[in-house]
């Protein structure tokens, strides 16, 4: 059987120190040795049996219960105050045969895979690159649990697949302590399962389009996800390269993704015709504090995959451009500790020249973190044709209330079907300001403060924007998630009442939803998910 350890704790932290925040207990369940349990999907299902004691015990002493995996999210939003667990150690995976698939499915069974909770992405990949197969995308980096990327949306930078979530197919929920209350969630138009293996999870299946979609982004709210069924893809290479253009020619791109009928070209990624190729992924960095009037861009082309190619870890470890917020801790390193002198640097300093290039897979380009101390991250989502105008309102706000110590940059994500995602424009041009966490004072604003002024910058100008669910904002801000998300958000909130009870809503919430006000009960629900009950 399962086993759970509980610890009597009284605090709680993120990855990046952005708390702490108050915690009574904290459970980890290790799975039981393969030795006794030789079934992967006996341990599996076990191991949900495990889960529904603790919700269980959770509910019985009129607790709140929360799962979280690598602590990546750079807010409270996968804080519980009573009862937090531990994913890491849940980390099977199942694959599949076309006697799995549903009658009326399109995918190819060997492109299906079931992982478990606390998987993390590099553990995903390691596990694909077996069959041969790879995600279609991450984020910058590799150490987020694949249920709490697809939980707040973890959007990487690619322009032709979108976020994490848009490549997951199935999810296996655990919604409450009851018999049937372990569900298998998918779409009715686009059916991956069949009933005949649902049943080998011990879960009662739910094929609709709204409850899905509204589950992929679901903020931890919509029940413990203990498994995700997604669609991997045939190995393949990213050739990288990082090169400083025109700052205009930068954001020309940004507003218009017309690669093709551009100056900007890099030898090799061109048509026949000699017009530029659109990229696998594009991001812009900006130092807002010094303009030399050139950005550094990082373009990433997608390549056949094929045995033989150059390694590039030594380049990808050396690499000042990796994830935004090595390249600030890196720039910090080289002043004095203190941060009013840290930002005067970054007003001397510009983004050093680089022509770096390299070629890898997916998980060897977007690799490993190191940097796992103290940090913010801001992130707001617009339409990539109003990029360039919401940069510089923004950037002018870190001027005029600030200085922060941090850094722009721009990455481009396609539209996300998921209801709450912020990757939400047809091309999202996600605005990120990541840099050290810094201390309130007389001669600097904090950061609730400054992220509260940009919301009211964007509003004063009229451009519709999202936010990052997992960084830092003032999420407390009047009408946020309604301004965001308009009927779509009452649509999410209509979904979850329709699916947990209504001991199992509160069970399942947080103050980071009560803060954002879609902790809310709804009723009227319309019978097609009222059905999801039955």
């Amino acid at each position: 059987m399962a086993t759970t350890t509980k610890h009597s704790v009284s605090k709680w932290d993120t990855l990046h120190n952005n708390g702490p925040f108050p915690l009574k207990i904290l459970y980890k369940t290790r799975l039981e040795g393969s030795g006794i349990m030789p079934s992967k999907l006996d341990r599996y299902n076990d191991a949900a049996k495990e889960i529904q004691q603790l919700i269980k015990e959770t509910k019985n002493q009129n607790e709140g219960f929360r799962a979280y995996g690598s602590a990546w999210s750079m807010n409270n939003i996968a804080h519980q105050k009573d009862r937090m667990h531990f994913n890491g150690a849940m980390n099977l995976n199942l694959t599949f045969t076309d006697q799995d698939l549903h009658a009326m499915s399109s995918y190819d069974a060997t492109n299906l895979f079931l992982f478990e909770c606390g998987n993390t992405i590099k553990e995903v990949s390691e596990k694909l690159a077996s069959h041969g197969k790879s995600l279609k995308t991450t984020g910058a980096s590799n150490g987020q649990t694949i249920a709490g990327c697809i939980s707040t949306g973890v959007h990487g930078s690619a322009l032709g697949v979108g976020a994490v979530q848009d490549y997951v197919v199935g999810l296996n929920l655990v919604i409450g302590p009851n018999p049937g209350d372990i569900v298998y969630l998918e779409r009715h138009t686009k059916p991956a399962l069949n009933d005949v293996f649902v049943q080998k999870l011990k879960a009662r299946v739910i094929r609709n389009d709204d409850l899905f979609n509204a589950a992929l982004v679901g903020l931890g709210a919509f029940g413990f996800i203990h498994g995700v069924v997604i669609e991997a893809q045939n190995m393949f290479l990213l050739k990288r390269y990082v090169r400083k253009i025109d700052k205009k020619l930068a954001l020309k791109l940004a507003d218009t993704m017309d690669f093709k009928n551009s100056t900007f070209k890099i030898q090799g990624e061109t048509d026949s015709n000699g017009k530029g190729k659109t990229p696998y992924h594009y991001k812009v960095f900006v130092n807002q504090y010094k303009d030399d009037g050139k950005y550094v861009v990082e373009c990433i082309y997608k390549k056949p995959y094929r045995q033989s190619y150059p390694d590039p870890f030594p380049v990808i470890k050396t690499s000042i451009y990796g994830d935004l917020i090595n390249l600030i801790i890196q720039i910090s390193r080289q002043f004095p500790k203190a941060i009013p002198l840290f930002v005067k640097s970054l007003e001397k300093s510009i983004l050093p020249n680089v022509n770096e290039e390299s070629t890898g897979t997916l998980a060897e380009t977007f690799w490993d973190a190191p940097y796992q101390g103290p940090a913010f991250a801001v992130s707001f989502g617009v339409d990539h044709k109003n990029s360039s105008k919401a940069l510089k309102i923004l950037a002018d706000v870190t001027i005029n209330e600030g200085p922060i110590p941090g850094i722009f940059a721009m990455r481009f994500v396609k539209k996300s079907k998921a209801t709450l995602a912020f990757t939400r424009f047809p091309i999202t041009c996600m605005i990120e300001i990541d840099g050290v966490l810094w201390k309130k004072s007389n001669n600097l604003i904090g950061l609730k403060e400054i992220s509260k002024k940009m919301i009211e910058a964007l509003k004063a100008n009229n451009i519709p924007f999202t936010m990052h669910w997992g960084k830092n904002s003032d999420w407390g801000f009047n009408g946020l998630v309604d301004h965001m998300y308009g009927i779509d958000a009452k649509k999410w909130k209509m979904c979850r009442s329709a699916l947990l009870t209504a001991d199992m809503q509160k069970l399942f919430s947080n103050g980071f939803l009560k803060t954002t006000g879609l902790s809310e009960k709804q009723s009227h629900i319309p019978n097609d998910l009222i059905a999801s009950r039955i």
